[in-house]
């Protein structure tokens, strides 16, 4: 691989480039689940969010994960995908926001994306949260 942020790479390095940190970020459980349920109608979207979304702009080197996190949590609640919002919730927890930080980010969404929209991210939110507490 010649650049952390994918120029240059071959789509075979891309993708693997990409599968590494999506595996980092999502988890091996998670990404396991959705190659395992990958069909032939959905494996050129699997090829395409792997190499473009996690082996081109996720590793590129102009922002660390936890700022990635919190820029995906904000775009996620302003467009209301709560199902992508919850398994960002626990991305976010793996690149090391605190619950205080993502509380934050999701007031901060209030105000800029509507107060309907934080109600739902904060319910989306605890329940992720209360899935992790011991």
């Amino acid at each position: 691989m010649t650049r952390p942020d994918g120029e240059g790479l071959t789509d075979e390095e891309r993708y693997d480039q990409g599968m590494v940190v999506r595996r980092e970020v999502l988890s091996d459980a998670h990404v396991d689940r959705a190659i395992a349920g990958t069909t032939e109608l959905t494996a050129d979207f699997q090829d395409f969010i792997t190499r473009v979304a996690w082996g081109d702009v996720w590793s590129r080197p102009g922002l660390d994960r936890r700022s990635r996190s919190i820029a995906v949590l904000t775009s996620l609640i302003a467009h209301g995908h709560h199902e992508e919002l919850a398994m960002h919730v626990r991305a976010a927890r793996r690149n090391g926001l605190s619950v205080d930080e993502i509380r934050e980010v999701i007031l901060q969404s209030a105000v800029y994306s509507g107060v309907p929209a934080a109600n739902t991210a904060f319910r989306v939110a605890s329940e992720v949260l209360t899935e992790e507490a011991p």
